[in-house]
């Protein structure tokens, strides 16, 4: 039990949420108990993560887990482990929560030079209709930015996921943007990333475009199910200066999606209700926006990536990196027990 790394829970505590003050207390070894100094309450150690009130072993949650991320669907846990399906729903949906709250902790505290992201939507098949899920990858790191889910594909719905985008951005950096030819695009990023020019005149500020952000279309004209003809097109910016970000970079020779595309063929394999032809359909929007949460924590912090190690002077040939490894988030590769026993204290605030 490490005193220091932990922090108060309760909503009146004056320092809640706040790690590193020196008011948490070991309170008892036995039951794994802190106490604040502050408010005066105790609390147990797993407080705000998945393992608080855990019925079951935490190795069976940590495998349980670990499957989900990997793509088995929740009936096969239930037949395996002879768990409730309720418990393991349960779970699935804490989970689900947790790693919604570690990925935005960093997202909202640790900005980056994101040099290159990429967008794109891909559907699922949920009972009485169909659901969209929007998803953002930064290429040079292979960072996944977040993601968002809704039943309709429209301006909404990649509205939220640009500002996830904005919000991981350091302003100021050079940024390409990559996406395909929904039309939804140039306006969400518009609205996100524009910059107000002030005049010293009075009434409202007209806006402009960012210097240093540039947008690029990959547009693909279909007949049946061929494919014809690929457009690509500089929205803002020049030819020019998109094509010193990819060389920069290095992320392609020219305006692509195929990054984001991969991505969205690893979630497929990995969310079990985004299964092209199956039966394991997802009963509400939540239930894949878990599901999402969960495989982009683990893939952004429990997944080794091939095309980010390095290779190594002396020792080791390689040093092998996970996505949030390269974006400066971490600096070892998190196992699944890590990512949910970590607790987010930005999470609290708010």
């Amino acid at each position: 039990m490490d005193p220091t790394q932990a922090f108060c829970h309760n909503p009146h505590c004056p320092a809640r949420g706040q790690p590193g003050r020196g008011n948490i207390k070991v309170h008892s070894h036995k039951e794994q108990r802190f106490r604040c100094t502050a408010c005066g309450k105790t609390f147990v150690a797993s407080t705000g993560t998945p393992f608080y009130r855990l019925h079951k072993a935490r190795s069976l949650l940590v495998l349980v887990v670990t499957l989900l991320a990997h793509g088995c669907p929740l009936q096969a846990i239930v037949a395996a482990f002879g768990l409730d399906e309720r418990t393991v729903a349960d779970w699935y949906a804490k989970v689900g929560r947790h790693a919604h709250d570690v990925h935005h902790h960093f997202l909202g505290t640790r900005p980056l030079d994101l040099g290159h992201v990429q967008a794109d939507e891909l559907y699922a098949k949920c009972v009485g209709g169909r659901c969209w899920m929007a998803l953002a990858l930064a290429v040079p790191c292979r960072l996944w930015l977040g993601g968002v889910v809704g039943r309709v594909r429209d301006l909404g719905l990649i509205q939220r996921l640009v500002d996830l985008v904005r919000l991981a951005w350091l302003p100021g950096r050079a940024l390409l943007l990559c996406v395909d030819g929904l039309g939804s695009y140039p306006t969400a990023f518009w609205r996100a990333f524009r910059e107000k020019v002030f005049t010293g005149r009075r009434g409202r500020p007209s806006y402009r475009k960012p210097q240093c952000v540039w947008l690029g279309q990959v547009i693909k004209r279909r007949v049946g199910r061929v494919l014809v003809e690929v457009i690509r097109r500089v929205l803002w910016g020049s030819p020019e200066q998109v094509q010193q970000q990819l060389s920069q970079t290095r992320t392609g020779q020219q305006i692509n999606t195929s990054y984001i595309e991969r991505l969205n063929a690893t979630f497929r394999a990995c969310v079990a209700a985004l299964t092209r032809r199956g039966r394991r359909l997802a009963h509400q929007d939540q239930t894949l926006g878990h599901g999402m949460y969960l495989v982009g924590c683990v893939y952004n912090f429990c997944w080794e990536h091939r095309s980010l190690r390095l290779r190594q002077a002396e020792g080791k040939k390689w040093q092998e990196r996970t996505p949030a490894m390269a974006a400066g988030w971490t600096e070892h590769v998190w196992s699944s027990h890590e990512l949910l026993a970590f607790k987010p204290p930005s999470t609290l605030h708010g």
